[in-house]
């Protein structure tokens, strides 16, 4: 199933003419973020019963400027489109994806995020065209409801006190990746997605990183009175607070890990001398803020002598290169994923506890030990 371009221009009247069902938006409010796109049903349709989460074949689909549509089928995304344009949907082609000006990375979301159908696949039972909202949504008002503590340094009179201070502004944001924020945010909306429903949590995020934002203008040495001739100091301080919160909300974490000894029969191993494989199985956890694609995991197992049984590869940990026991390459989705490895023994083992660290992204995301008493 997929698109077929069919035009480039603005909404003409006769579309309704030239497609059995057409699907339009109006331009989008700037209350809103994501709409379900309207069917209107010409006399050459067969969907006379009118079921709008249906699309007939050879529907005409139009995408205007500042607008990004998606087919959801299933709840599946299956189709994108950020050109703006007229199209066919086509159910015997595969996806096309048009991409505009969001470049490859929404290509790469796709693969993980999208269903690809085979040729000549049934038509689903619930399909849906949904609009997004690709302009920057200006005028977020914040306030601080409470006193934020300031610091006030300088250090040329010897003066370091802190005094509290209230604030309140205006901010903006937009959507970049209109198939994550379907899958983490909105969901099979029936009508519209506002901003309303985004507003406390967004203002709640952004405050609380107003005291750290502050923290980096103390450094500076500026005073209260002199915030607010130093807008962009604040805005890259604010940016870099945000980004820092995201890192660390987006990194992975490896939970449930299990560690087996095995023997040469694939059996739990009960003594040391019979150990032929390690085998390692874990959980990595569903994280909604972090970024999809392949991902490298390192496992380091240390004997009880603190020493490294290594495959002889290295990966970057804290500025330095640290030997690891496995990789496992695996496409994250952003949901829950479990992962199992294996280390075939070809060393001496000596009996003690030993210990799995997990990494990934250049983070320690889990440990675990195992302990051999014979």
């Amino acid at each position: 199933m997929g698109l077929i371009k069919a035009g480039i221009g603005a909404l003409g009247g006769t579309l309704a003419d030239q497609w059995k069902e057409f699907f339009y938006c109006e331009s989008i409010p700037k209350e809103v973020l994501v709409t379900k796109g309207q069917k209107r049903i010409t006399g050459r349709s067969s969907n006379t019963k009118g079921n709008d989460n249906i699309i007939s074949n050879g529907s005409g689909i139009a995408v205007a400027d500042g607008q990004c549509m998606i087919i959801v089928e299933q709840g599946k995304v299956v189709e994108f489109c950020a050109e703006p344009g007229e199209f066919t949907w086509d159910n015997s082609t595969e996806p096309s994806i048009f991409a505009g000006s969001l470049g490859e990375s929404i290509k790469e979301t796709f693969k993980l995020v999208g269903k690809r159908f085979t040729y000549g696949g049934d038509t689903g039972k619930d399909q849906r065209v949904y609009y997004f909202n690709m302009k920057e949504i200006i005028d977020n008002k914040f306030g601080t409801a409470n006193p934020v503590p300031f610091r006030v340094v300088d250090s040329k009179i010897g003066l370091d006190i802190d005094v509290s201070i209230r604030c309140a502004g205006v901010y903006s944001y937009k959507i970049s990746d209109p198939m994550l924020f379907y899958k983490n945010v909105c969901g099979n909306v029936e009508s519209d997605y506002e901003r309303s429903e985004l507003d406390s949590m967004l203002k709640s995020e952004f405050i609380s990183a107003l005291q750290p934002a502050f923290g980096k203008l103390s450094d500076l040495e500026l005073r209260p009175n002199q915030i607010v001739s130093h807008n962009t100091d604040l805005e890259n301080a604010m940016n870099e607070s945000l980004s820092e919160k995201v890192e660390i909300a987006s990194q992975l974490d490896a939970t449930g890990i299990r560690i087996e000894a095995r023997n040469k029969k694939g059996r739990e191993a009960r003594k040391v001398k019979d150990v032929k494989k390690f085998a390692i199985s874990f959980n990595i956890s569903r994280n909604v803020t972090t970024s999809t694609g392949l991902r490298s995991i390192y496992l380091r197992i240390s004997t009880p002598m603190g020493s490294v049984l290594t495959s002889g590869g290295t990966f970057q940990y804290e500025n330095r290169q640290l030997e690891y026991s496995i990789r496992k390459d695996i496409e994250y989705t952003g949901e829950e994923q479990s992962v199992t490895v294996y280390w075939d023994v070809n060393e001496t083992l000596s009996t003690g506890t030993y210990r799995v660290d997990i990494f990934a992204d250049g983070q320690n995301i889990g440990t675990a030990s195992y302990t051999i008493n014979k």
